[in-house]
């Protein structure tokens, strides 16, 4: 790039644009020039995040009012709640239509009829709805080059997916016995103040959410079905465990046709020679969430069941950089023709 793009991130006060934030500043090709927050407008960023005392961040702002094509932007991250992010984008792209958007929310990532099945009302703005490109680099890395609008995918659906999706198209398991036992750091649930959420409520304890009807289902059921050319539905079931940062995902699969657990790791190794980001395990070796905690890293294992052909893979990364904000700005790289790992390329922090 000859000079600097111009970036804005919506949401600024939260976890996931925090975590932009701060990715951000490490980037050579990036100026911050745009901070929105609404409780926290007209604060500045180091009074909402003190480690950013010692750096020129733009004053949070609020969204409303905002004169998009006298922004001058040439990108967006809008880490906003869903449902209120297509509205906000809509203005945004009909003001500023050369502006580029990465939307860390689930406002994009599902075909129309799917999102009004999960989220149960009609989608703001279908024609943007449509054009999206469904952010994860590994797969749809060609389509991303060219897009205008990304949606980033969500943290529990990257780090089954990752895994997943080589073996589907390798038709090396088998569809209609995919488990995926999945648990999140609480930073997965967002800064908003809940009840629920308190450290009380939640230290010294371990449950599952959603059972039965995440709204992440229809993700995974919507990349696997594309990957595999048929229908897809896995079972998948969200934990909460007391901890910041970190999802751990273990699958249970069968391989077909001869395909053994040893073949699944192969094609898995293969698949991500080349990859920054997704790194193997040797055949046996499980990963874990420290092992990954502040990277943009996603650490893959396979090992095998006592059940003949069956394979257990345990899938790990940091739910705000992987699974968020990190994926983000690889999106965003691959948008701008930088290489993927321009301010991603930070080893985990441990311990």
């Amino acid at each position: 790039m000859a000079k600097k793009a111009k970036v804005g991130v919506l949401g600024a006060s939260g976890y996931t644009g925090s975590e932009c934030v701060r990715l951000l500043l490490r980037h050579p090709q990036v100026e911050i020039v745009l901070l929105t927050a609404e409780r926290r407008a007209g604060q500045e960023m180091r009074e909402v995040f003190p480690q950013f005392s010692p750096f020129e961040l733009p004053k949070l702002v609020p969204i409303e009012g905002m004169d998009w094509a006298a922004a001058g932007l040439d990108l967006v991250f809008a880490a906003l709640p869903h449902a209120t992010t297509q509205k906000v984008i809509k203005e945004l792209l009909a003001q500023a239509p050369a502006t580029k958007v990465v939307d860390l929310s689930a406002d994009f990532r599902l075909d129309p009829a799917a999102y009004r099945h999960w989220y149960g009302h009609e989608h703001l703005a279908p024609e943007l709805q449509k054009e999206a490109v469904y952010g994860l680099v590994e797969v749809h890395r060609e389509a991303i080059r060219a897009a205008r609008l990304v949606a980033n995918p969500g943290c529990y659906t990257s780090c089954a997916e990752l895994p997943l999706i080589p073996l589907i198209k390798a038709h090396a398991i088998d569809l209609d016995e995919i488990v995926i036992d999945a648990k999140s750091g609480m930073t997965g649930a967002g800064r908003a103040a809940r009840e629920g959420m308190l450290f009380s409520e939640v230290s010294e304890g371990f449950h599952a959410y959603g059972v039965g009807h995440h709204r992440h289902m229809a993700e995974l059921d919507q990349e696997f079905t594309l990957a595999a050319g048929r229908e897809v539905i896995v079972s998948f079931t969200p934990h909460l465990v007391p901890m910041n940062r970190g999802i751990l995902s273990t699958i249970y699969v069968r391989g077909i046709a001869g395909k053994f657990p040893e073949t699944l790791h192969a094609i898995l190794l293969k698949y991500y020679t080349s990859e920054p980001f997704v790194h193997v395990l040797p055949f046996g070796e499980m990963p874990q969430t420290r092992h990954v905690r502040g990277s943009n890293l996603t650490f893959i294992g396979v090992a095998k069941d006592r059940i003949a052909g069956r394979a257990i893979i345990g899938s790990a990364l940091d739910n705000l950089v992987k699974g968020a904000s990190g994926q983000a700005i690889q999106n965003m790289n691959a948008m701008f023709g930088l290489p993927e790992t321009t301010a991603l390329d930070q080893v985990a922090m441990f311990p």
